[in-house]
């Protein structure tokens, strides 16, 4: 029998007609209404200080055109459009036919200064294109968007579930914020109001003042995010193979948002410069905690994630991001793809910072991962059916027992 699986795949140009997502293996039956569920995440990501102008211009909005009726998914896939408002501005240079023999090509808008830092000259040389618009235009983080709509039908479903995911800004440049112990219930409420995401009202006068300057040397900077799923039951993922390792697959999917450079699950970094003693998690029994099985655990080290599985605690993931590539005014050296001079790289229209967008990025990706891994887990063609399957595995968690001790030693159990 093969296993349930949650599945996405996009397409689309930065300034092509538009943006196009399917996700396949939604269970029937979920109530899905894209105003209120999917175009909100769209809005959170098109938000942050230090963005540019790009998002003054697009107002995303997901358009569903199939596996939706009378407002709840049907089981088949679910396909959503993305509409590009600034495509009426490139309709020439993204024409899908083959140009006229009489059109200036600078109408064509061709790139042949390749910028460092991008897949502008890897995507050339890989794909044998000479212009770098062939490449740029796909590469573009304005893919993202569609990424998002995927992860908000994601978090739609996890919120069904009981699960909630979240995240928040620790780093903008060199300047950091402080990270309260206990994270607010409502984490993204607690931050959507801030123009860079923090927590810490402080260190965000410091973010803008470095985002500020940046804008002013013509540069950019990058800095460092926490995404937070909060409700995910004990015994996610699998140590049998290192392809079903959950932090594995966390890793991956959250470095695979653009210019996101490290991953750590937890405080990974720094628990390596600690001594054993004061990095893993100490177990006792919490009645309280029933997706964990009845145990507790004294801090969240381990990030959530044991031997590829989760534990129950919260599952932290971090992502660091690199200064976009594309600088207004410190440009680069490059080489020109046409005759092989040397010169400085092009510029695209670009952000100072995009670390607030990349969290929200990140969130949708962690969506993804989550959901995929309850439905590997538990299955379930409908929501009621996989809402039942939940139930009954964290009921049988919590009335499992343990292994009677007599004079001879323990008692074997009765399920080994």
């Amino acid at each position: 029998m093969s296993l349930k699986h949650l599945s996405f795949h996009t397409a689309g140009e930065s300034h092509g007609r538009g943006l196009v997502a399917v996700v396949e293996g939604v269970p029937a039956g979920l109530p899905l209404n894209p105003a209120a569920d999917i175009d909100p995440d769209l809005l959170r990501r098109q938000g942050g200080y230090g963005r540019g102008r790009r998002m003054q211009i697009e107002s995303d909005r997901a358009e569903i055109i199939s596996g939706l009726r009378l407002g709840v998914t049907l089981g088949s896939p679910l396909s959503m459009v993305i509409w590009n408002r600034d495509w009426k501005n490139w309709t020439t240079a993204m024409a899908l036919g083959p140009p006229q023999p009489d059109i200036n090509p600078k109408a064509l808008r061709p790139v042949y200064l390749p910028r460092p830092g991008h897949a502008d000259l890897t995507g050339v040389l890989k794909y044998d294109r000479r212009d770098a618009r062939d490449v740029l235009e796909r590469a573009s983080a304005r893919e993202t968007a569609a990424r998002v709509a995927c992860g908000a039908v994601a978090r739609t479903l996890l919120r069904e579930l009981g699960v909630t995911v979240g995240s928040h800004v620790t780093r903008i440049g060199s300047a950091e914020a402080g990270v309260p112990d206990a994270l607010p219930a409502d984490l993204n409420a607690a931050v959507d109001t801030s123009p860079l995401r923090t927590l810490d009202p402080y260190a965000e006068a410091a973010m803008i003042a470095a985002i500020d300057a940046a804008r002013e040397e013509g540069d950019t900077v990058g800095g460092c995010f926490e995404v937070v799923v909060r409700g995910l039951p004990v015994g996610l993922g699998s140590h049998v193979s290192w392809d079903r390792k959950l932090d594995g697959r966390l890793a991956q999917a959250v470095m695979s948002v653009h210019a996101v450079k490290g991953v750590e699950i937890g405080p990974a970094f720094t628990n390596a410069g600690r001594p054993g003693s004061r990095v893993h998690d100490a177990i006792h029994r919490n009645e309280a905690e029933r997706r964990a099985g009845g145990f507790g655990r004294v801090g969240n080290r381990a990030g959530g994630l044991e031997g590829g599985i989760t534990t129950g605690a919260p599952l932290v993931v971090r992502g660091a991001m690199k200064p976009i590539s594309t600088l207004l005014k410190k440009r680069l050296p490059s080489v020109d793809l046409r005759d092989g001079s040397s010169q400085v790289a092009t510029v695209e229209r670009s952000d100072v910072c995009a670390v607030p967008a990349a969290a929200v990025v990140a969130e949708a990706m962690a969506a993804l991962v989550a959901a995929d891994a309850i439905l590997e887990k538990f299955g379930g063609d409908s929501l009621g059916e996989l809402r039942r399957n939940l139930d009954s595995y964290v009921e049988h968690l919590v009335n499992r027992g343990f292994r009677e001790r007599d004079a001879d030693g323990p008692r074997e159990a009765e399920n080994r």
